[in-house]
């Protein structure tokens, strides 16, 4: 296998969310020879402190302005009212990894759940019960999702992907990176078009 696309991304991350209709059509269109390979970027380390007003109301900004930025994009705003807001989104990224840990199709499963819970559901993808509680809904083994959460293996696998996606070039998220032959390049995408992504694409592979 000479190339591979990297994904950077966080379960919480708002443009993630609006990215992903866009992200299903690169991933229908890409060659059968080069796999997408999801790399977590992690957000927001751990933190029991609840969110600053000030940074709650930039954050619900945001969602606004993804709203008219990416037609179609769906927030409940509710969250902010019936949750306790934190800045801490290890440990949703955790539990995506636990979840790839039960068989790799659990992976996007678990980006999806917590993506619904968290801008659908009015749901805390920072809480622990609430990711044990998605594990659940998906079918997972309950028990052993809540075991690999927190546990220390984890967390390392989170640390050493955080820094492999920085080694790499990725500079926010969502971040897409093409990997051919010990080569990183980084690829510019649009939110509501997939074509200018798979141009740039098309062309490195080319050149290959």
């Amino acid at each position: 296998m000479s190339s591979r696309l990297y994904y950077v991304h966080d379960p919480m991350c708002s443009w993630c969310w609006a990215f992903r209709p866009v992200l299903a059509r690169i991933v229908g269109a890409l060659p059968a020879d080069v796999p997408l390979v999801r790399l977590l970027g992690g957000l927001a380390p751990d933190s029991d402190q609840p969110m600053p007003r000030p940074l709650q109301e930039y954050l619900q900004t945001t969602w606004y302005t993804i709203q008219r930025r990416v037609p179609g994009t769906s927030f409940n705003f509710d969250f902010w009212s019936r949750c306790r807001p934190r800045r801490s989104t290890y440990p949703a990224c955790r539990a995506v990894i636990a979840a790839r840990q039960q068989g790799a199709e659990c992976e996007p499963a678990m980006i999806l759940a917590i993506q619904q819970a968290y801008y659908l559901r009015a749901r805390n993808p920072s809480d622990d019960a609430t990711l044990i509680a998605l594990a659940d809904e998906l079918g997972l083994d309950q028990a052993r999702f809540a075991r690999e959460l927190n546990d220390p293996a984890t967390h390392r696998q989170l640390t050493q992907e955080i820094e492999f996606a920085r080694s790499i070039g990725a500079e926010g998220f969502p971040s897409l990176i093409l990997e051919q032959r010990g080569r990183y390049h980084r690829l510019n995408h649009d939110y509501q078009d997939a074509a200018p992504l798979l141009t740039q694409l098309a062309g490195w592979l080319a050149e290959d």
